[in-house]
């Protein structure tokens, strides 16, 4: 069930009060750690992958197939391993940290309503490139890079 709008307001209000009064407390909330172990799970994929390469190469120069059956397998897995631990952090950390850390402070993960664009309902019109170019103008234009 989602949070009303008066709770969702309350629960910022605690989330803000609570980094003022003890910032080091919130960044342990922030899941810092989680994504330090993450990071690092994926540089050891990264270099199993390697060996996967290796793996792979010596199959296809000595003349069997085993390994390099095998060599693509752990190239598989390592890199399966590498994606999943380099998906944004708030999806991968969300059960482990109630918060997630935005420009503003914190927000709530889950049980908030989904927030409507100021700008109506209507579908961005143009191709792909251009609503890019769009954006990128108007980022160069308020000196957001």
């Amino acid at each position: 069930m989602p949070l009303s709008e008066e709770e969702l307001r309350l629960l910022e209000q605690m989330e803000r009060a609570l980094v003022e009064e003890d910032p080091k407390f919130a960044h342990t909330l922030r899941g810092t750690a989680f994504q330090r172990a993450a990071r690092r799970r994926a540089v050891v994929a990264g270099l199993v992958f390697a060996l996967g390469v290796a793996i792979l190469m010596t199959g296809v120069i000595v003349p069997l197939p085993v390994v390099g059956v095998v060599g693509f397998v752990i190239m598989l897995a390592s890199a399966t391993i590498a994606v999943t631990s380099l998906r944004t952090p708030q999806t991968a950390a969300a059960p482990s940290a109630p918060f997630r850390e935005t420009r503003q402070g914190f927000s709530v993960v889950d049980g908030g309503r989904k927030r409507r664009r100021s700008g109506g309902t209507a579908k961005p019109s143009g191709s792909f490139t251009e609503r890019m170019e769009a954006r990128w103008r108007r980022r160069r234009d308020s000196g957001g890079y």
